[in-house]
């Protein structure tokens, strides 16, 4: 992959102007091997001493080396450094030839204060797959668009003890293939209880297109700025946390009035987990304000698919190709994420 002289001068995948440059139209990392050494970032909210220990026993655990630098915790306010501190890490993974992949420790609050400080030319010339999900919507986003790298919405460090998150990040990252279908993860007998882990089809029929998506929030905050998803012809993934039904529709039809949303080829959700509550007794309820915003759009859509703020979350490769079947419940990538 080259890049253009123009691209080069303009900066970190911005013009002149300061309008973004995408650097390429798609690039693949290589995946993760048995030994590869992870990075860990946090682009966000600070975090325990308990979360770093326990997130660095779990990747060992998996097989993994663990690197990280001296910038990774030094509290500033809610955030794990300055924003500054923070961009500097990121690019510092992608560039250290020594780090195979980037995992995200937690999510929280801080991706988007990042999205103009980081070097999306440095990025795309050196692809790496870059892990994480909530807040970390926005740069898993931002980056595809950008540089068109595949980056991976799934588990953070702080939620990646369970078999079933390793088991599914494993065979996305390191045993790529084509036409892996993504399997659901068995629900407890508590989940089956709990509205808010329903399966039920919006809308029927089926859709191919790429994978974008992730925090609901995340990707509302995205819109006016140069990251604004762009939906046309996209297989779209929402999930989101402890937002009252109200906020979920508020947020839905902010997105169904914007420009491409309505062009989406397809619609997911995973589990909205604690999204379902509300104090006000005249409130509908998640799966009331979900059919209602998305069901009159007619585009193949269905919910509860396992992957959110869930203990069981399975990765989706945010820019590659996949097929849905919105009837069965059903994905498949019909291409590999990794190369």
């Amino acid at each position: 992959m080259s890049l253009s002289i123009y691209q080069i001068v303009s900066g970190k995948g911005f013009s002149k102007t300061g309008e973004p440059v995408k650097l390429t139209d798609k690039l693949y990392p290589k995946p993760l091997k048995k030994g590869a050494t992870i990075g860990l970032i946090a682009p966000g909210y600070r975090f325990s001493e308990e979360t770093l220990t326990k997130a660095k026993s779990v990747l060992q655990e998996m097989g993994y080396g663990v690197y990280y630098t001296e910038r990774l915790s030094k509290p500033n306010g809610y955030f794990s450094n300055t924003d500054e501190e923070r961009a500097t890490d990121l690019n510092h993974m992608f560039e250290n030839k020594d780090v195979d992949g980037i995992l995200c420790i937690r999510g929280g609050y801080g991706c988007t204060r990042i999205m103009n400080l980081i070097d999306y030319t440095l990025i795309a010339s050196n692809p790496k797959p870059l892990i994480g999900f909530s807040d970390v919507t926005a740069l898993l986003n931002g980056i595809h668009q950008m540089t068109g790298l595949i980056t991976f919405h799934g588990p953070v460090g702080s939620t990646l003890d369970d078999s079933y998150s390793q088991k599914a990040l494993n065979s996305i990252v390191r045993k790529p293939k084509e036409n892996r279908v993504i399997r659901n993860a068995k629900l407890t007998e508590e989940q089956l209880s709990n509205p808010e882990y329903e399966r039920y089809t919006i809308n029927p029929g089926e859709a191919t297109g790429e994978l974008c998506g992730g925090s609901l929030t995340l990707i509302n905050a995205l819109i006016g700025t140069p990251h604004e998803i762009d939906f046309t012809d996209k297989i779209f993934c929402i999930e989101d946390v402890e937002e009252a039904p109200y906020r979920i529709d508020r947020m839905l039809t902010q997105l169904i009035d914007g420009k491409t949303f309505k062009k989406a080829s397809g619609i997911l959700f995973g589990v909205c987990k604690g999204c379902n509550s509300s104090t006000n007794p005249n409130s509908f309820t998640l799966k009331q304000v979900v059919m209602d915003r998305i069901k009159p759009l007619g585009i193949p859509a269905a919910y509860g698919f396992s992957f959110g703020h869930v203990d069981q979350n399975f990765t989706l490769p945010i820019g590659a190709k996949a097929h849905f079947d919105a009837d069965k419940l059903l994905l498949k990538l019909i291409e590999k994420p990794v190369s």
